[in-house]
């Protein structure tokens, strides 16, 4: 049977200023996964990467639910055209609520806010807090130095080399859903210390 691939949570840039390349991979990111029926899950902005991925989602008929606190939506950041905005109290009720019933987790480049996401994603799924694939999104090398820090902690014995497993890292957008469909039918690693 098939690993159930329905909704995922990306998280990605808020920023605009940013080259082409970036915005092109949000975009066919978001191609994919309205042509294959995948829900996307986001930070609910309209600019950036973030409102490239959704506005492909929607453009392909597709489903999208943004969550974002309320002082975001006070500062008029959330995407116009997304109808199931989610709004919540802060940060941390945003961080979780992108994970429930979300079969797995994508970054796409971003700053600290995406860094920030994704290493906290990262350090549930070592400690067994959650359980779904992440997949990074390396455009154009872009993860490289994060990619290199990881790499780094688990030389210097800060991680175990079971830690390797905790992330796949694609290079192209269209390698994302057949990377998690691979991904969830693995068993879940575990990391201990």
């Amino acid at each position: 049977m098939e690993p159930s691939l329905k909704q995922i949570c990306v998280y990605a840039a808020s920023s605009a200023d940013v080259a082409p390349v970036y915005l092109q991979a949000a975009q066919a990111l978001g191609e994919h996964m309205a042509a294959e029926g995948v829900a996307l899950v986001y930070g609910g902005g309209g600019t950036g990467l973030m409102g490239a991925v959704a506005d492909a989602v929607l453009a392909g008929g597709g489903q999208v639910t943004g969550i974002m606190p309320h002082f975001m939506r006070e500062l008029e950041w959330a995407h116009t055209a997304v109808a199931d905005m989610r709004f919540v109290a802060d940060m941390h009720e945003r961080k979780r609520t992108f994970l429930l019933g979300t079969d797995a987790v994508v970054a796409l480049p971003g700053g600290c806010g995406t860094l920030e996401e994704l290493l906290e994603v990262i350090t549930w799924r070592r400690l067994g807090l959650f359980a779904k694939p992440i997949v990074i999104v390396n455009t154009a090398g872009y993860y490289d130095p994060l990619l290199q820090m990881l790499n780094h902690a688990i030389a210097e014995r800060f991680m175990p080399e079971a830690a390797r497993a905790i992330w796949h890292v694609v290079e192209e957008a269209r390698q994302v859903l057949p990377t998690l469909r691979t991904a969830l039918a693995l068993p879940v690693a575990h990391t201990s210390y």
